[in-house]
């Protein structure tokens, strides 16, 4: 069955605005087996049609009620680490619900709202779009009051096409929000939103009235910088090691200021908040080895943020990197992997170790300048272990870069 085959009472009924593809499953993808297949579009046509509508419905009566405030997160990178560091701060103001992690919006932002109760203050939701619509569909589900967008990167341009189709599909979080909402937008990145909403605009980053000043990246395991908010000045330590992250913290800063929480709570819940696994996270292993693991997402600019930090947190330690593909980029998915190649050389890595079809391309730029002896390409996660092997011991690091899809995560938890 066609997209255009469906009929239009179908589409009504599963949620208006949402794209076909969680709708119809396309020949490939469709369980052969009757039983398997009537449980599937029982959920797709029945069960999460049911608690969309739920959903939608409870919570216009809790904002009737209680004024519960509902702040959307979306961007190409960071939006779980700043969903997770705003409930750091907003738990100390009151009861915070936020997305589950892991999980498709689609049905994670239902669920989500199903678990908020007439004591909850605050709904902190992900507004991942992996295709076009999804946004649009997100708004039909829940009008946020805040809408922040931490960044645009070329992510799933296999579907948006290019980057300017992934800030179409972006900006349209600000351009729903009302007039007195606010839209917190990083301005060394995304610009041309402002133009796009009614909602007041607070922007964060480098010369905007929230910022980050005097960056240290690396003591004590963390990164530490001077928060100004305005006038108001605060160090913070945050517990994750990146410049990439001080973003997340002015974003997340943001969202908790415009709902007036004051600097120094800002401050205590940027430095109590839990690091998401597979982010950054640096362990020592038995071997002696520092293993920094970054195995949760991939894309290209995400990818270059990490091996620069990585070589920072290295410092003299020979370094070793296992290299994930990046999906979902299109036409433009092999010039991205072959310039990684060129970029993880440049740092004059050690060894590096491609896991993928398209990190083959990876590699072999990289071996021009690492030489062949130091670049190694396997297939699938599970043929990484004889390899690495022999490079865990102490004076080494070891940054794994991937993508749950890549399954680089399975290969995390063999390390311990």
């Amino acid at each position: 069955m066609p997209f255009d085959s469906i009929p239009k009472v179908i589409h009504w009924w599963v949620s208006p605005k949402l794209p076909y593809v969680h709708i119809y499953i396309t020949p490939e993808k469709r369980p052969k087996d009757l039983t398997q297949k009537f449980r599937v579009y029982l959920r797709k046509w029945l069960i999460h049609p049911l608690k969309r509508r739920i959903a939608k419905y409870y919570l216009i009566l809790l904002r009737r009620f209680n004024n519960i405030k509902v702040i959307a997160i979306t961007g190409s990178a960071g939006k779980t680490t700043t969903k997770e560091m705003l409930v750091s701060i907003l738990k100390q103001k009151g009861k915070v619900v936020a997305s589950y992690k892991n999980i498709d919006p689609v049905y994670n932002i239902p669920m989500t709202i199903l678990k908020c109760r007439p004591t909850t203050m605050f709904l902190v939701l992900e507004f991942g779009v992996e295709f076009p619509g999804e946004m649009e569909f997100y708004h039909w589900l829940v009008q946020p009051d805040i809408g922040v967008v931490t960044n645009i990167y070329p992510t799933h341009i296999q579907f948006f096409r290019s980057i300017q189709g992934v800030a179409k599909e972006k900006v349209n979080l600000v351009k729903h929000l009302p007039k007195s909402g606010f839209a917190i937008l990083n301005k060394e990145n995304i610009r041309l939103f402002v133009k796009k909403t009614k909602a007041k605009v607070v922007w964060f980053g480098k010369g905007c009235e929230i910022k980050a000043d005097n960056l240290v990246l690396i003591k004590n395991m963390r990164t530490i910088f001077t928060l100004v908010i305005k006038k108001e000045k605060i160090v913070i330590q945050l517990p994750i090691i990146g410049e990439q992250f001080i973003n997340n913290a002015l974003a997340a800063a943001s969202a908790a200021y415009v709902l007036g929480v004051d600097i120094s709570t800002i401050k205590k819940g940027l430095e109590s908040y839990e690091l998401p696994e597979h982010r950054m996270n640096i362990v020592k292993l038995e071997t002696g080895a520092l293993l920094v693991d970054d195995s949760y997402n991939n894309n290209p600019e995400a990818a270059k943020k990490a091996l620069h930090t990585f070589k920072q947190i290295a410092g003299s330690r020979k370094m070793v990197v296992v290299f994930g593909d990046m999906l979902e980029l299109g036409k433009r998915e092999e010039d991205y992997h072959r310039q990684l190649g060129e970029y993880i050389s440049s740092l004059d890595v050690n060894q590096l170790i491609g896991v993928g079809s398209l990190s083959k391309l990876t590699v072999k730029s990289a071996s021009r300048r690492l030489g062949k002896d130091n670049v190694f390409w396997v297939q699938k996660e599970d043929e990484v272990d004889v390899i690495l092997k022999k490079f865990l011991k102490s004076g080494v690091a070891v940054l794994v870069k991937g993508s749950r899809s890549i399954g680089l995560d399975k290969l995390i938890s063999r390390l311990f």
